[in-house]
């Protein structure tokens, strides 16, 4: 017997901007927003929600969007990584993974953004320790971590001196608004 997709509609809050998509209310929520919203800062890496690189923020939280079904998010806050600031403005966690070379090839660090991002706002002043548990589920084939804990130390910093350390729902989005 085969199963019938039954598409939904959905209103979502992607980067401060509402959006309605039509999907079934199981697909993952990682799909709809490289696919259909192209957002292309969140990765598939697994598709278990163990590597990260999915990594987005749910109403704050870094939350893996490969796990998350489209039906489970109606009324949340979601914010990936092209939410959290624009070249005009970056986010500091954003600037200091630049300034101190917190990537090679690049494919683990929207997950170690948002899990970064995460800490800080739930934690502005983080030891060595909550900055590697913090960290401890995103995983980097390329040996980069180095740089990396050094990037979220400076975003410390950088986070304190702006005073800020969450996204804003005014930041710029990569998205444009829909009417549903």
């Amino acid at each position: 017997m085969t199963t019938m997709f039954v598409p939904s509609f959905f209103t979502l809050k992607v980067n401060g901007r509402n959006v309605v998509v039509e999907a079934d209310p199981k697909t993952p929520l990682l799909y709809i927003l490289r696919n259909d919203l192209a957002l292309n800062g969140p990765k598939y890496g697994c598709g278990l929600g163990e590597c990260g690189a999915c990594g987005i923020l749910m109403d704050g939280r870094a939350v893996r969007a490969c796990t998350v079904p489209i039906g489970a998010v109606s009324s949340r806050a979601i914010t990936t990584l092209e939410g959290l600031g624009d070249q005009g403005r970056l986010h500091p966690v954003q600037r200091a993974f630049i300034e101190e070379s917190g990537a090679q090839c690049g494919y683990c660090l929207n997950g170690m953004i948002i899990s970064a991002v995460a800490l800080l706002a739930r934690n502005p002043d983080p030891q060595e320790a909550d900055i590697r548990e913090a960290l401890r589920h995103n995983l980097c084939r390329c040996g980069t971590h180095v740089e990396i804990l050094s990037a979220v130390r400076k975003a410390v910093v950088l986070c304190k001196a702006a005073a800020i350390a969450a996204p804003s729902a005014s930041v710029h989005s990569a998205i444009p608004e829909v009417q549903a």
